[in-house]
């Protein structure tokens, strides 16, 4: 394997890692957020499950083993109540397009743009939940610790 496509399945594996814990993250939020934000969780829910099945086939693909999902995450932080979900969603939706950004650069072609659409996807969501948006979005150095750096895009599984 060259060492373009390590490079390209290490990213690939890192987005599949990101969208498991959104997947889980996700879960957390629907649970807790008002009625009225109800369909915008379900649709970022399965937004994530899609782009979760397609890189699990982009992996495989590639002759890997995709990267399978932690049992459960521990929360950046605690999640009680529909404001913190809005938080938690907008941060997941920020650390899923750092890991996009990842991709984005690890890529080229199909899969780029393919990477860049997540990107925008997730960046998108992300000023919906927040409701203000961030100058560039997926970069690291602009959202702050524990986004693409860190290979974390919500948090870290629990052990």
């Amino acid at each position: 394997m060259s060492t373009a496509t390590q490079q390209q399945l290490k990213a690939l594996q890192a987005a599949l890692a990101a969208e498991h814990a959104a997947v889980y993250g996700y879960g957390v939020v629907g649970g807790r957020i008002h009625r009225e934000r109800r369909a915008d969780a379900r649709a970022a829910y399965d937004a994530h499950r899609a782009r979760r099945d397609a890189l699990v086939r982009e992996v495989r693909d590639l002759g890997a083993r995709p990267v399978a999902a932690a049992a459960g995450y521990a929360l950046p932080f605690p999640v009680p109540d529909s404001a913190a979900a809005v938080r938690f969603a907008a941060e997941l939706e920020d650390r899923v397009a750092g890991v996009y950004s990842d991709l984005v650069r690890a890529c080229d072609g199909e899969r780029r743009r393919e990477a860049a659409g997540a990107l925008r996807e997730a960046a998108v969501r992300a000023v919906r939940w927040r409701g203000e948006s961030v100058a560039f979005p997926g970069l690291a150095e602009r959202a702050g610790a524990g986004t693409a750096s860190s290979g974390s895009p919500s948090a870290t599984p629990s052990r």
